[in-house]
């Protein structure tokens, strides 16, 4: 299954896509796409509705955010190690992980805003892991059950506040408001036969910047989920960003290209949609 949410923010609606693509209204049977409806119980309810029989969303709405109420978004890094070797740091023996305050989540084609004081604002196209039961010290074996499924995320990113400001803490340049686009879809699970072997991408302007394949990973799947579980507990629609292959703008020889408003992000991953944002100046 795919399922959106759609509608103003903070106001949004769950949806299913139907077999031709199109959204049909879940909010008569679901409240939202969050809590126990990402359990394995939940999705084989909806599993057994017929989407093309729910009520047809007209028009073209906004997205939101795939999952509502989300609780934490760990991010991964240096887990590509084309991706370390640009940034000039050693791949890591243990994953590296990070917080995004879940005020940094929005849709997937909002703008992204350019934060006071910003200098290098950068992308970061990334597979979304989207935890369904409750993962606490987890077996290696049992990992990917905690798994409801997975989404397209873009880790935006301001490196002059993650490396220069960072005080040891890159979280500084990885949580301002617009920096967690993600979406347009949940896709669950089943729909996706093997998440190490995506192809990933993303453009500025129209021009490539980023091409990947989940395949070269450093910590797969499977092995980042047991791993966080064994450091704090993940709920129900917590969200794991797993880290982003080269050509982010940082990397870019001999001069970095870093985003300025006006500018244009797409990015996408196989069978998880694609997204766009325009860079826009900061206001009060």
């Amino acid at each position: 299954m795919k399922l959106v949410r759609y509608g103003l923010p903070g106001r949004e609606k769950p949806g299913i896509l139907d077999t031709q693509g199109r959204i049909r209204d879940l909010s008569k049977i679901i409240p939202d796409i969050e809590g126990d409806v990402l359990s394995a119980k939940g999705l084989a309810k909806l599993r057994k509705l017929k989407p093309d029989k729910l009520p047809l969303v007209k028009g073209k709405p906004r997205l939101g955010p795939c999952i509502g109420r989300i609780g934490n978004i760990i991010g991964i890094g240096l887990n590509y190690s084309d991706h370390a070797a640009e940034a000039g740091m050693q791949v890591p023996k243990e994953p590296i992980y990070f917080n995004k305050p879940s005020t940094a989540v929005c849709g997937p084609n909002d703008d992204t805003v350019t934060p006071k004081e910003s200098t290098k604002l950068d992308y970061e196209v990334e597979l979304g892991v989207i935890i369904g039961s409750r993962a606490r010290y987890l077996a290696k074996n049992k990992a990917m059950d905690a798994v409801a499924g997975y989404c397209l995320a873009n880790d935006v990113s301001e490196r002059y506040f993650q490396i220069e400001r960072s005080g040891g803490q890159w979280g500084k340049g990885k949580g301002c408001e617009t920096f967690g686009p993600l979406g347009p879809w949940f896709v669950t699970k089943d729909e996706i036969r093997d998440p190490q072997r995506l192809d990933m991408w993303l453009t500025v302007n129209g021009e490539s910047r980023q091409k990947g394949t989940t395949a070269t990973m450093v910590f797969g799947v499977a092995h980042l989920v047991w791993y966080c579980s064994q450091f704090f507990v993940m709920e129900p629609g917590d969200v794991i960003i797993t880290g982003t292959p080269p050509g982010v703008g940082m990397g870019i020889k001999p001069v970095p290209k870093f985003l300025k408003p006006g500018d244009v992000v797409r990015l996408g991953i196989d069978g998880l949609g694609e997204q766009q944002q325009k860079i826009v100046k900061f206001k009060m």
